[in-house]
């Protein structure tokens, strides 16, 4: 698995229900953008989703998907066996991959978060991406172990920051028994496919624009990659500075602007942005040509 894997948003009709139509519509988004793979993760709004809307949008997006691209899923959960039954269930339902970040509500000492891998990876015969993030950190010595245990923890995806020498760190130990893909929204995309990620999970709001980058920088155009990049600087900031559910909601408000989605709406709690930065937001796609 390579390329621009975009977390999706999750689409919810003003009643709060998921939006089946928008999310089959955002899945096609996705694949004619040239997106490798797309995901469901802390970007599509999982941690508000009951269980069974989970495995209702797992299923809708492994089905609209096709086998065209790749389907991630995060099954990471506060308890090891929890963790083991949702990878199983996401295997079942056809995902090609799970992601998983270690317990944090009570943090797992390194031991417990290998041993939380291992019992996954024994599991499920489908791939594993190692999420390192702020919130449950994972050193570039643990990961190796990690990796080193099982053989299909073989997939990391690294966003605690400082995050690019975490990736040089993680490159230099492993080599190529890892293959690491970058986070963080894709505010550093450039410089960590300099430090040999072979992809990003960004915002699904523009991966056209991602793979324009990636497709010039696999190329060896690195001039023109930069100088494709600097055009997404003005979408990545407004996503940075928003953070959390307001970022989440400016994400949405860009793919109802492109015509993929019908709403923005994001479920309580949410910290919507202010007017002045919805027209921010939609000065900026207007000059980036984004709607349909």
């Amino acid at each position: 698995m390579k390329g621009v894997f975009p977390i999706l948003q999750m689409p919810f009709d003003d009643g709060g229900r998921i939006d089946e139509e928008d999310l089959r519509s955002e899945v096609e988004f996705a694949v004619d953008c040239g997106s490798g793979g797309v995901g469901i993760a802390f970007g599509s709004e999982m941690f508000k989703l009951t269980e069974a809307e989970l495995a209702l949008a797992t299923g809708i997006v492994v089905k609209q998907a096709a086998n065209r691209v790749k389907v991630v899923v995060n099954s990471g959960a506060q308890g090891t066996d929890a963790a083991v039954e949702y990878s199983r269930r996401c295997e079942q339902l056809g995902a090609d991959a799970v992601m998983l970040v270690p317990p944090t509500f009570y943090p797992a000492g390194p031991d417990d978060v290998r041993e939380y891998f291992r019992r996954v990876a024994a599991a499920v015969r489908i791939p594993i991406f190692i999420q390192d993030m702020p919130l449950a950190p994972i050193s570039p010595e643990l990961i190796g172990l990690i990796s080193g245990d099982s053989e299909n923890a073989c997939y990391a995806k690294i966003e605690t920051p400082p995050t690019l020498p975490r990736i040089s760190q993680v490159a230099e130990r492993l080599g190529d028994r890892l293959i690491m893909f970058g986070g963080e929204g894709g505010v550093y995309f450039l410089e960590e496919l300099r430090r040999g990620v072979v992809g990003t999970m960004p915002h699904c709001a523009c991966p056209d624009l991602f793979r324009k980058v990636l497709d010039c920088f696999e190329a060896g155009d690195e001039q023109e990659a930069a100088e494709q990049f600097n055009r997404l600087a003005p979408l990545l900031r407004v996503l940075k500075q928003g953070g959390g559910t307001m970022a989440q909601f400016i994400a949405k408000e860009i793919l109802r602007l492109r015509g993929v989605l019908k709403t923005a709406n994001v479920r309580h709690p949410v910290d919507r942005p202010d007017d002045l930065t919805l027209r921010e937001v939609a000065e900026i796609v207007e000059s980036l040509d984004l709607r349909r």
